[in-house]
């Protein structure tokens, strides 16, 4: 005798949590030098957007008010190869590309010789709820150990 599957029913075992940290491949970072490692992040970046590159360097620009044209396709194209040593991209361009991209992954990488991480607003809550509970089983703790020896003084 056959059981047919339930398919009304979640199977909790198929579920993959989803990553709370943006992280580019490491593979597809790796690099000699940080300015490399950089110029392939910002590689993959331009790679993963749906953006051409001359709609993310106008939209940078828009971002950065910077209304002479400061960023061009060219200077992405620089700032993603890792032949033009002269050319590696600002902090504050980087938060323009995150901002224009969705793309939080360079600034991860900013992050990770912190280590810090870089996570979405709002699971800001969570994190606090996280560290009060913390505070508060350590809190508990003590407690718990100052009641023994008072209870024990007697």
């Amino acid at each position: 005798m056959s059981r047919r599957r339930d398919t009304h029913t979640l199977d909790l075992f198929d579920w993959t949590p989803p990553a709370v940290v943006e992280r580019f491949d490491a593979q597809r970072v790796r690099a000699a030098t940080w300015r490399d490692q950089i110029a392939r992040a910002v590689a993959e970046a331009l790679h993963g957007s749906e953006l051409s590159r001359e709609e993310i360097a106008e939209r940078m620009n828009d971002f950065l008010g910077e209304e002479d044209g400061g960023v061009t396709r060219g200077i992405l194209d620089n700032y993603a190869s890792q032949a033009k040593e002269t050319h590696t991209i600002s902090f504050l361009r980087v938060i323009a590309l995150g901002a224009v991209t969705g793309d939080a992954r360079l600034l991860q990488l900013a992050a990770d010789p912190l280590e810090r991480i870089v996570v979405e607003a709002r699971f800001e809550g969570a994190i606090q709820e996280a560290l009060a509970t913390e505070q508060i089983e350590q809190l508990e703790r003590i407690k718990r150990l100052g009641r023994r020896q008072w209870r024990g003084a007697r």
